[in-house]
């Protein structure tokens, strides 16, 4: 089964062959954006000039963070709410436009900060359009959401299929400002996405052609990309491969390669794409018994061998500071085997399994 409601816009000057569609969703929009993001890439000047082309009125809320939080999602509500507004633009990372749904189904359908992940709740929604500025999420491409409670330290998504953006304006060209860093964690969120594609016991030969084409993009354009970070060629390469990581997980869903990550998030404010990466290799260890048939293909596929692929990961330098804790590790592993991805995996993840990944950090 394929199935993807969302209109995809991609290249250069996505948000100005856009207009038409725009022009169709509603009378007032709420822009949904971080402080500095969505203004230092472009995007938020290209679809202010649009709309007031449009004569589209539109309101600015700027006030998510990195990990957005249950409480500046309600907050969003209500501006939604007292503008009057009838349509959203999310302009950003993963966080901007995650939130910006959260916003669209719980304005919709009236839920207060208890009822947000309440996806039986969810009968109507406002359109949405997603502008991503980094490629790593594919958020533009999936029906999923991922908050924060601060007040539990916990990092947990839904899904939904009204969640899916009505409308997705994919330019490469807004992640050329993009820190060294910030290129590096979000393309291994991507790299996650894509592999845990094959991981998931959702796996479907039906995408296995964006999975390994986008994997292959990224090992071969990363590299490049953090050397010269205004490489546009590289730049649309990763892109591409964040675009098909989120249609890969929007039909497989995630796994534990993610449930284990969301807590050093939530807890240490490791980023979200290094904390896949720090366990890739080990993850992929743990799975491949399992998928072996898969991730061989995959290797052919790519003209290497996995020792080549763990290699790799190694030049790219992932790593962190931060020693796990014994309470940290014992407090989260519950965690970890009761959030929603476990479902997804092809064999029963056990509590050594995950004591045994988070262990190796320490």
């Amino acid at each position: 089964m394929y199935y993807l409601p969302t209109r995809i816009i991609y290249g250069q000057n996505a948000v100005k062959k856009g207009f038409v569609y725009i022009n169709q969703l509603g009378q007032k929009a709420l822009i949904v954006t971080g402080k500095n993001s969505a203004k230092k890439s472009g995007a938020l000047d290209d679809v202010t000039s649009i709309l007031d082309s449009l004569k589209i009125d539109y309101e600015i809320f700027d006030r998510i963070d990195e990990n957005p939080v249950l409480e500046i999602v309600i907050e969003g509500v209500q501006v939604f709410i007292e503008n009057q507004c009838d349509f959203l633009i999310g302009i950003g990372g993963g966080s901007p436009i995650d939130a910006a749904k959260a916003i669209s189904l719980a304005a919709a359908n009236n839920l207060d900060i208890n009822h947000i992940y309440d996806t039986a709740s969810f009968k109507n929604r406002f359109p949405l359009v997603a502008i991503p500025t980094t490629a790593g999420t594919g958020t533009e491409a999936t029906q999923y959401s991922v908050l924060t409670d601060a007040a539990k330290q916990k990092k947990a998504g839904f899904g939904h299929d009204l969640a899916f953006p009505t409308l997705s304006l994919v330019d490469p060209g807004y992640t050329l400002s993009l820190s060294r860093e910030v290129t590096l964690n979000t393309s291994i969120d991507a790299l996650s996405h894509l592999l845990e594609g094959i991981y998931s016991n959702k796996r479907t030969p039906l995408i296995y052609p964006l999975i390994f084409k986008g994997i292959d993009l990224i090992i071969k354009h990363l590299p490049k990309v953090l050397n010269k970070l205004t490489d546009i060629e590289g730049r649309d390469a990763l892109m591409r491969a964040s675009l098909y990581g989120g249609i890969t997980i929007s039909h497989t869903s995630t796994t534990l390669q993610h449930s284990i990550g969301y807590p050093l998030t939530s807890v240490y404010n490791i980023p979200h794409g290094l904390a896949n990466g720090i366990v890739m290799k080990q993850m992929m260890s743990l799975y491949y018994p399992f998928v072996k048939a898969e991730l061989d293909e995959l290797f052919t596929y790519l003209g290497i061998s996995r020792q080549n692929f763990y290699d790799w990961l190694d030049t790219l330098g992932m790593k962190t500071d931060t020693k796990l804790s014994t309470d940290f590790i014992e407090t989260k592993i519950p965690e970890v085997l009761a959030s929603r991805n476990m479902a997804n995996n092809p064999f029963e993840i056990k509590a050594e399994d995950v004591r045994s990944l988070y262990r190796s950090l320490s």
